[in-house]
């Protein structure tokens, strides 16, 4: 734990030094170029030390939450630094804003969401340590008994029973880990990580790391079957990988956090996964896992669940200066009684750097349970949302870029369940003002080696 708050300190630290060093013009290639460049894994006018690099050391747009990766040609937003042979980056994000949920369930707020991760990377006995801290204030900005409101969301507990239309929030604690990457040869490496909270190898990247998502400050309403064990206390991860694929297995504590947002839970490695991860082209990454999690939720703790997800990410340079990211996800609880799916489809279109419309599409298959529904709590609902959004990004301010966006939820659902809600379509929107990095050059973009 002390290394990752270091991190945080040290990067925040060099953060101002970092934005200065990032204003200095830099060439930027047309697409095609950017295409090509993508392709050959290097670029000789703004990448020297790539031509040096060996065939193991990818950009740091590929690394996603945990041990996830991602496409190559995602775009990063971060500060970066070179203090020795020490890289250091410095991530973030945060909103604040009036969130109004309506329907017989909803409720309204004034809410922030938020996260910073720090990293730092070094040289070590032929390969490369990487320390991570990433931390959440949202304990304090978005907790309480409205917590965020979402409506149709559902997992873990607020005072003892399950939370539903209201979306929990992140531990203070978010990530605190250690990763150390060995080449053999120049062809297979080996990875090891061990988190005192971290990700195991479930699931594809968390939703507020995907390029496809992180415009949007609501979690996917199935996130509990698809990426949920991405804050998990005590997680062992060993994989080994070429240039083009990732296996990778883990052991973990499988409990959810408990409401009490600002400590570490600590508990037996009781749970495992495995995950399959192809990047295939500098535009796509897919991912194949499987896991047991022992006694997640704290209310059945006599309860296992096995969760099966597949993912594919497509991400490349558009226009002039912006992105077109797409995420599609399959996530299925497997429980002693029932199963459960969830389908997700999502897209962020960065039209200029500036100008950027999201959009989410959600089927999720929810438990009576889930919803906290009267009635038999095994009953199974078909539950749909859709998540529409527009961000717009300021000029940067000092090493900070502001922006102002909203997002609209619309549900549909059944007749059984619009009687809880009074309506077949539950809406809600958020309106929001927020902070993020500049968006790093293609120089720093591909100065991470693994």
């Amino acid at each position: 734990m002390n290394h990752g708050i270091i991190v945080v300190g040290m990067s925040a630290f060099f953060a101002p030094n970092t934005a200065q060093a990032q204003e200095h013009e830099h060439h930027h290639p047309t697409h095609e170029q950017n295409e090509e460049e993508h392709a050959h894994g290097q670029a000789k006018d703004q990448m020297p030390m790539q031509e040096r690099a060996p065939e193991l050391q990818f950009s740091h747009a590929r690394e996603g939450s945990g041990t996830s990766w991602m496409p190559d040609s995602s775009p990063v937003y971060a500060h970066h630094l070179m203090a020795g042979d020490w890289m250091l980056m410095l991530h973030y994000a945060a909103t604040v804003g009036y969130d109004d949920q309506w329907s017989d369930r909803g409720s309204r707020r004034v809410a922030s969401t938020n996260w910073l991760m720090g990293m730092a990377s070094h040289p070590l006995l032929g390969g490369q340590v990487t320390f991570r801290s990433m931390l959440s204030a949202e304990p304090a900005t978005a907790a309480g008994e409205k917590q965020l409101p979402l409506l149709l969301q559902s997992g873990e507990t607020y005072g003892g029973v399950p939370l539903h239309d209201r979306q929990h929030p992140h531990d203070l604690f978010m990530e605190t880990a250690a990763i150390y990457r060995y080449p053999i040869g120049d062809v297979v490496g080996v990875e090891l990580y061990a988190a005192a909270s971290g990700e195991p190898a479930l699931g594809p990247t968390a939703f507020m790391h995907r390029p496809s998502a992180m415009n949007n400050p609501f979690p996917p309403i199935g996130h509990h079957w698809q990426d949920s064990t991405h804050i998990t206390f005590g997680v062992l991860t060993a994989g080994v990988y070429n240039r083009w694929a990732k296996l990778e297995g883990s052991v973990f504590h499988g409990r959810e956090p408990d409401e009490d947002r600002w400590d570490f839970d600590f508990g037996a490695l009781d749970s495992w996964s495995g995950r399959l991860t192809v990047n295939p082209t500098s535009q796509t990454s897919f991912q194949m896992s499987y896991g047991f999690i022992q006694s997640p939720e704290a209310l059945l703790p006599d309860e296992n669940l096995h969760r099966l997800t597949a993912s594919g990410m497509y991400s490349r340079p558009a226009f002039q200066e912006g992105n077109v990211s797409l995420s599609a996800i399959w996530g299925r609880n497997i429980e002693e009684h029932h199963s459960t799916n969830s389908f997700l489809v999502e897209a962020n279109l960065d039209l200029d750097g500036r100008n950027v419309p999201f959009a989410r599409l959600e089927y999720v298959q929810k438990l009576g349970h889930d919803l906290v529904l009267p009635g038999d709590p095994d009953a199974k609902y078909d539950v749909f949302q859709a998540q529409l959004g527009y961000v717009h990004r300021f000029g940067q301010l000092g090493p900070v870029v502001p922006t102002l966006g909203a997002v609209v939820n619309i549900g549909a659902v059944p007749d059984s369940v619009a009687s809880a809600y009074g309506t077949n379509a539950p809406v809600g929107a958020f309106v929001f003002i927020g902070l993020q990095p500049p968006k790093m050059s293609m120089e720093h973009h591909h100065m991470s080696g693994m």
